[in-house]
């Protein structure tokens, strides 16, 4: 049983909580983190969460996201969850948005609520992710990104919505 670390309104560790359990209607601030995989050309990995997924099913998103375990050092994280969802080792991980916050509730009323810093990162080797958490991926240019986004902002998941901008805007992706 994985468990996540709740957080105070300040972003203080305050207790654990099973994973499992946690996200909910009532979903208690907690830590997470976000990641996005560059290649050679300055392309983004992006992922569609598969449809099994408890929240934000058959979305895009970024790379991969996870949560920390509690006393795990937020770099191993990445990399841990990294090599489970998207079957391939992050490397040069770099926090990019260490302070990103977000709350946003899915279609069905389960809540995302989250200080989640945001990494990119690098891979060795090719893409295999697990069938369990992500159904499809591509390789896309930042600016293509972006306009996929504008236009069709339902296809994409919340925090990525308020991720991109951001990341572009400090001249990350």
């Amino acid at each position: 049983m994985d468990l996540v670390t709740l957080l105070d309104e300040a972003g203080a560790a305050i207790g654990t909580a099973p994973k499992d359990d946690v996200h909910t209607a009532a979903t208690p601030l907690h830590l997470a983190f976000s990641c996005y995989v560059l290649d050679h050309e300055g392309r983004v990995l992006i992922t569609r969460r598969a449809l099994s997924k408890r929240t934000w099913p058959g979305v895009w998103t970024n790379s991969f996201c996870g949560h920390p375990r509690p006393g795990e050092d937020m770099i191993e994280a990445v990399v841990r969850r990294g090599t489970e969802e998207i079957g391939a080792r992050p490397r040069d991980v770099n926090v990019v948005l260490p302070l990103f916050r977000y709350r946003a509730v899915d279609a069905s009323g389960i809540v995302e609520h989250e200080i989640c810093p945001v990494h990119v990162a690098r891979i060795d080797g090719a893409v295999v992710p697990d069938p369990s958490e992500v159904m499809e991926f591509i390789w896309v240019l930042p600016d293509r990104l972006g306009s996929a986004v504008e236009n069709a902002p339902f296809a994409f998941s919340p925090w990525l919505r308020e991720q991109l901008p951001l990341l572009r805007h400090e001249g990350r992706i």
